[in-house]
């Protein structure tokens, strides 16, 4: 397996906000600085996709305070997401820095290497994103993402706004979405509705949308 998709759904949806996990550096507005990837380099392809499932906002967040965005892939619906075409000692590595762990440690080897093996969901551990996700294919390339092995166990909670500002840049990147079309989709999902309206909602993307 020499490339994989890595599908964002997330505020890694903005490349700008991404490329912190690839190249290292803090987000605006986040409250963290990131070491990067081993291989800082950008991905070779990228596509907006969609993919069955949905999203929710729950726990809290120490780079953003506030709900974090995870995939239920047991929920009806469909996501919205960004594919990033990486190889997989790069999502091993991302998908490490979401947990904190050093990149190319044992958590990011083991994961790279585990995933010409994953069919649907293998949990590597009872971290916020230690479970690995087949989302099927692109262009015979397998897709991933990583999420929460119990998200239906998450107690909902209200995302902040930086955090939504830089989801909604990227749904406006990778989709091209107006802003109705943004504020419907972030109001519906799980732990939105108890911090924002949808009029709050708007307040705070309209014109920020196109940030990046």
């Amino acid at each position: 397996m020499q490339r994989v998709w890595y599908v964002a759904y997330g505020s890694n949806l903005a490349l700008n906000r991404f490329r912190c996990y690839l190249s290292g550096g803090r987000p605006e507005g986040g409250a963290r600085v990131y070491p990067g990837c081993r291989d800082r380099s950008d991905p070779e392809a990228m596509a907006g996709v969609e993919v069955p499932g949905g999203l929710v906002f729950a726990g809290t967040s120490k780079v953003w305070g506030g709900g974090s965005a995870f995939y239920d892939a047991s929920a009806d619906g469909t996501v919205a997401g960004r594919a990033y075409l990486l190889t997989p000692d790069q999502l091993g590595d991302v998908a490490a820095q979401e947990m904190r762990r050093e990149p190319g440690g044992e958590f990011a080897v083991d994961l790279a290497g585990l995933l010409p093996v994953v069919d649907s969901l293998h949990t590597m551990g009872p971290g916020r994103y230690e479970t690995v996700a087949r989302l099927g294919e692109r262009d015979g390339v397998p897709m991933f993402t990583v999420t929460h092995g119990t998200v239906t166990d998450l107690e909902p909670s209200a995302p902040t706004a930086p955090y939504l500002q830089w989801i909604a840049t990227g749904l406006v990147e990778a989709h091209g979405w107006g802003i109705d079309r943004v504020v419907e989709y972030l109001h519906a999902a799980p732990g939105v509705g108890l911090g924002w309206t949808p009029g709050a909602l708007r307040s705070v993307l309209d014109g920020d949308a196109g940030r990046g």
